[in-house]
């Protein structure tokens, strides 16, 4: 295991990094028609092509989901990603034409102090082109692709991932691009709020602080407009109906109600996707989608906090600091 969420077998991920950009695109691309579908929580989200996944809409399978900066702006990314799909003949067959199914999720990374003078034709097209032509098994968390210009209330953001495996042996697993409204962190201190999911030392394993005798610490936020997002997909090699990827992707939104305060905001677009590989063949029980879902929610913000863990601050003024730039000499 490699603790991505490549372990689902029948997916595969690749980035691309616009370095002068501060942004870019991460493609999550599935050998074969995957079902799939989403949950939208947040107040503030920019999508492509997310009514196609409804359990009642008519197409079944879809071929990659596309995460990317850039605000609107990487809505082109889906576009570059279609187009590698089609020359590799992929997509949904109609008469003799071919139609990649690609819907994705954009987060604002517009104001972190990258070149965005891009003239007439933003650049997300050709980032999401060249994420497809990545896709592996292996690949960078941090600051890369969607995550690469990604920020939280105080700390840089980046992309993040983790897997786990259920009790029956189904593999679960998330990818997260962290550009959150709140932290990811308790208050002022190195601690993630999902350090009861860890695993290893995945985030420092440093668990949770004690909490004094005013509780909770107080309510930090990145500011009040709508420059937030964190976009993330949770997959499995179970064989779920599209109806239920919808609800493992509600049950999955709750992941990141353990790995950020807040979330779920009017100024976030919190979405999550979820797709199913069918790779393991076995029929699932109520008892299996409710374990699977669970796993989602916690793999989820295990993968939250690694991409912030992971990151490295942008070499521009003014930057958001990285968790190590604070941290780790602590």
């Amino acid at each position: 295991m490699r603790n991505l969420v490549t372990d689902v077998p029948g997916l595969r991920v690749g980035h691309a990094d616009g370095r002068a950009l501060a942004s870019g695109v991460t493609a999550v691309v599935f050998d074969a028609p995957a079902a799939a579908s989403v949950a939208i929580h947040g107040g503030a989200p920019g999508v492509r092509d997310t009514a196609l996944l409804e359990p009642e809409m008519t197409v079944e399978g879809i071929d990659a989901l596309v995460l990317s900066g850039g605000s609107a702006f990487g809505l082109d990314g889906m576009g570059g990603a279609m187009a590698a799909l089609h020359a590799r003949g992929r997509g949904f067959r109609i008469g003799a034409a071919r139609v990649p199914i690609v819907p994705g999720a954009v987060l604002f990374d517009l104001n972190n102090g990258g070149d965005k003078a891009w003239g007439r034709r933003p650049p997300y097209w050709d980032l999401g082109h060249a994420a497809v032509e990545a896709a592996g098994l292996d690949f960078a968390l941090g600051s890369h692709g969607a995550g690469l210009g990604a920020t939280t209330a105080d700390l840089k953001g980046g992309l993040g991932s983790a897997s786990a495996a259920t009790a029956r042996g189904y593999t679960v697993g998330a990818i997260a691009a962290v550009n959150a409204l709140g932290q990811a962190t308790v208050g002022d201190g190195p601690h993630f709020w999902a350090a009861p999911y860890e695993r290893g030392a995945e985030f420092g394993g440093l668990g949770l602080p004690r909490f004094g005798a005013d509780g909770a610490p107080p309510f930090r936020t990145k500011g009040v407009r709508p420059e937030n997002t964190t976009i993330c997909v949770v997959a499995t090699d179970a064989p779920l109906t599209k109806a239920q990827c919808k609800r493992l992707a509600v049950v999955a939104q709750g992941g990141l109600a353990l790995a950020l305060r807040p979330a779920h905001a009017a100024l976030d677009g919190d979405v999550v996707f979820a797709a199913a590989t069918a790779l393991d063949p076995r029929p699932v029980t109520a008892a299996d989608l409710t374990e699977i879902g669970a796993l989602a929610a916690e793999t989820l913000a295990r993968a939250v906090a690694r991409g912030v863990f992971e990151a490295r601050a942008l070499p521009v003024p003014g930057a958001a600091p990285s968790w190590r730039d604070r941290f780790a000499a602590a």
